[in-house]
Formats: C-alpha cells, sequence, structure tokens
C-alpha cells in the first residue's frame, strides 16, 4: 500500500531532480522511493553483518589444535631453572 508524505526540499534542489528525472524518465516519487529503499536494505545488511560478527566474537577463533599453554610454560626460559 502506498501513502504520500509531505517534503520540504530546497528549489534548487528540485530543480535539479526534476532533470534528472526527465532524464530517466521516471518520477520524482519513484527516484525518492528508490533510494529510500536502498537506505533501509543498506542499513539491514550492516545490521544483519554487524550481528554476524558479534557472533563470531563471542564464539572465538581457532587458534590451532595445540593445548593452551600454563602461564608457566610460557614464560619459561631455557637455563633458568
Amino acid at each position: 500500500m502506498k501513502q504520500n508524505i509531505t517534503l520540504s526540499i530546497e528549489k534548487n534542489l528540485i530543480k535539479k531532480v526534476k532533470i534528472l528525472s526527465a532524464k530517466k524518465q521516471t518520477s520524482i516519487s519513484q527516484i525518492l522511493s528508490q533510494e529510500m529503499e536502498k537506505i533501509v536494505q543498506d542499513s539491514e545488511q550492516y545490521e544483519r553483518a554487524k550481528q554476524r560478527a558479534i557472533a563470531h566474537l563471542r564464539r572465538g577463533f581457532h587458534m590451532g589444535d595445540n593445548a593452551p599453554i600454563s602461564r608457566e610454560q610460557l614464560h619459561e626460559r631455557k637455563g633458568l631453572r
């Protein structure tokens, strides 16, 4: 279902959009509708990517098959012990 809205836009911009819409053989309404749809889709894609990234961070990353090294092993130095 479509619904009309009222916008306040600078006259200079309206003139430019009228020219653009004539070149594209479409309406200003169609141009605005397509651009708003693109903005919403981009926002939704960003949110999905953000949620996937957060899920990856929460799961952690596999850093190899080695067992965890203890603090003592990590700081052990040859000949000091």
